[in-house]
C-alpha cells in the first residue's frame, strides 16, 4: 500500500511471472535444524527473538522431521539438482551426528538428483572432526566474520558477553587447514563504517576469496521493566518495523555510510582483483547490468525462491519475514510443493515489485537495484509514498559510481572476453582523473 490508496502496479502479473511460476517447480530453501538456537547473543541477530514463536524454548528438529523435510524437499524440486542450506541459529548445536543422519537421507531420496550442502555458522563450534565431515562431503562453509577483531567484537558477542573474533579465526583456519571450501558472511553495521577497504583487505588475508556483505538495518522495541515502561537496560527485541513503537536500532548502517563502504572496496577491486575475488554485490550488479538472474535475491525482481523451513516444518516465504503472520503452512499436514505454488508464496514473490513507490519506476538504477531487499523498505518518499528503502541514497550512490566499470565489464562479456580485462582500463582512467 501507499500512503495514497492502493499501490498502482498491485496485482500486476508480468509475461516474465508468469513464465516462471508455470515453469517446473524449483526452490531454495533455508533449513533451520536448531530453529533460533544459538551459542552467541550477536546485537543485531534478527532471528534470537523467532524463540518467541514457539514458546521461548529450545527447539531441535527431530530426527523424523528431518526425514520428513530431506524427502519432501527432493521431491517437491523438479530439478536435476538440490542444495540444502543449513542456517541457524546456529546450525552446529545439533550436533555432527545430525548432519551424518542428514547425508544419510539425502543419498536415500536423491532418486538420481545431485544433493549439495552449504552451512552457515559463526565457527566458534568447529574442530577438526566437523571440518573433515565437510571436506569429505563437499559442503560449502559459511562463516559469519565482521572484519578486523574491534569491528567483529562489537556486536558479535557469546552469552555471556565475551568476545569472539579468537574463536571464529581458529574455527576458519580449521576449515582452510583441511582443505573446506568456505565464503565469508560479514554485515555491514555502524562498526564498519567508513572502514571497507579495511574490512575487505582483511578478509583477503585469513583466506576468504568469496566475500558476502550484508548490510544491518533492523528497528526494535525495548521490553518493559518492573515499572512497566521499556527499559534499555534489557535485551532488546528486533522487530517488523511496521510495529507501533518500533525504532532504528542504534547499530544500523547508515544509508550514505553503506554506499561509501561499497565504493571503497569497488574502487580497489576493480583496478586488482576482477576474476580472483569475488563479491556478492559486485556480481549481482554485473549479472544486473547483463540481464540475467543475480546470484543474491536482494536484487532480483521477485522473492519466494528462498524460503525457510522450520525445526517443526513450519515453512516460511523468507527467512526475514519469520512472522506469524506470513507462515505457510506445516509439511507435516501439508505438502510442501503446494505450499511453495500457493497464491501467498507467489503474492509474497511479485508483491516485491509491485509494491515499490513510483519513484523507484522513475530511477535509472531501478534494473539494478530492484528496490534491494522489502525488509527494508520503511521510507517515505517526498511525495508521500511507503516502500522506500532505507538504503536507497546509498545504492544510489554505489549503482551511479560502478556504472562505467560495468558497462566495460559487460562490453567484454558480449564480447566473450573475461571481465578481469576492466582492470587495466580502470588504472588508466583512475591515473587519468589523479592528473586533472
Amino acid at each position: 500500500m501507499t500512503g495514497k490508496g492502493a499501490h498502482p502496479h498491485q496485482g500486476t502479473l508480468t509475461l516474465e511471472d508468469a513464465v516462471r511460476l508455470s515453469g517446473p517447480t524449483a526452490f531454495n530453501l533455508m533449513l533451520k535444524p536448531a530453529g533460533s538456537l544459538c551459542n552467541l547473543d550477536c546485537h543485531y541477530c534478527y532471528y534470537l527473538d523467532k524463540a518467541e514463536i514457539y514458546g521461548g524454548v529450545e527447539p531441535r528438529m527431530s530426527l523424523e522431521m528431518l526425514e520428513t523435510v530431506v524427502r519432501a524437499y527432493i521431491e517437491a524440486n523438479d530439478v536435476p539438482e538440490v542444495t540444502f542450506n543449513w542456517h541457524g541459529g546456529e546450525p552446529l548445536v545439533v550436533g555432527i551426528d545430525f548432519y551424518r543422519k542428514a547425508l544419510e537421507l539425502e543419498q536415500r531420496y536423491a532418486e538420481g538428483k545431485i544433493i549439495r550442502n552449504t552451512i552457515q555458522t559463526n565457527g566458534t563450534l568447529l574442530d577438526r572432526e566437523w571440518a573433515r565431515l565437510f571436506r569429505e562431503n563437499d559442503f560449502l562453509v559459511g562463516i559469519s566474520l565482521d572484519g578486523p577483531a574491534d569491528i567483529h567484537n562489537k556486536y558479535r558477542r557469546d552469552k555471556g558477553g565475551a568476545p569472539t573474533f579468537d574463536r571464529v579465526l581458529r574455527g576458519l583456519n580449521l576449515l582452510r587447514d583441511e582443505g573446506v571450501a568456505f565464503n565469508t558472511m560479514t554485515t555491514v553495521n555502524k562498526a564498519s563504517e567508513g572502514r571497507g577497504l579495511e574490512v575487505y583487505q582483511f578478509l583477503k588475508s585469513v583466506g576468504s576469496q568469496y566475500m558476502q556483505f550484508m548490510p544491518v538495518v533492523e528497528h526494535i522495541k525495548y521490553p518493559l521493566g518492573k515499572n512497566g515502561k521499556p527499559s534499555k537496560g534489557l535485551r532488546p527485541y528486533i522487530v517488523d518495523p511496521a510495529e507501533e513503537g518500533a525504532q532504528i536500532a542504534s547499530w544500523s548502517v547508515g544509508d550514505l555510510a553503506f554506499g561509501n563502504f561499497l565504493c571503497d572496496i569497488f574502487d580497489y577491486w576493480v583496478r586488482n582483483d576482477v576474476g580472483r575475488y569475488f563479491v556478492n554485490q559486485f556480481d549481482a550488479a554485473l549479472a544486473n547490468w547483463c540481464g540475467v538472474q543475480p546470484g543474491i535475491c536482494v536484487h532480483a525482481k521477485t522473492c519466494g525462491g528462498n524460503s525457510v523451513i522450520e525445526h517443526n516444518g513450519d515453512v516460511y516465504p523468507c527467512d526475514h519475514f519469520v512472522y506469524s503472520k506470513y507462515r505457510l503452512g506445516n509439511i507435516v499436514s501439508e505438502s510442501l510443493r503446494d505450499l511453495m505454488e500457493s497464491p501467498r508464496q507467489a503474492r509474497f514473490g511479485i508483491d516485491k515489485r509491485n509494491t515499490l513507490p513510483s519513484k523507484c519506476f522513475r530511477c535509472p538504477w531501478l534494473f539494478a537495484c530492484n528496490g534491494e531487499c522489502p525488509k527494508h523498505r520503511f521510507n517515505v518518499t517526498d511525495r508521500g509514498e511507503t516502500g522506500l528503502n532505507a538504503l536507497c541514497a546509498g545504492y544510489t550512490k554505489f549503482f551511479s559510481h560502478v556504472a562505467p566499470y560495468m558497462d566495460f565489464m559487460k562490453k567484454l562479456l558480449e564480447e566473450r572476453q573475461a571481465p578481469s580485462g576492466v582492470i587495466p582500463w580502470a588504472r588508466l582512467r583512475s591515473a587519468s582523473a589523479s592528473r586533472s
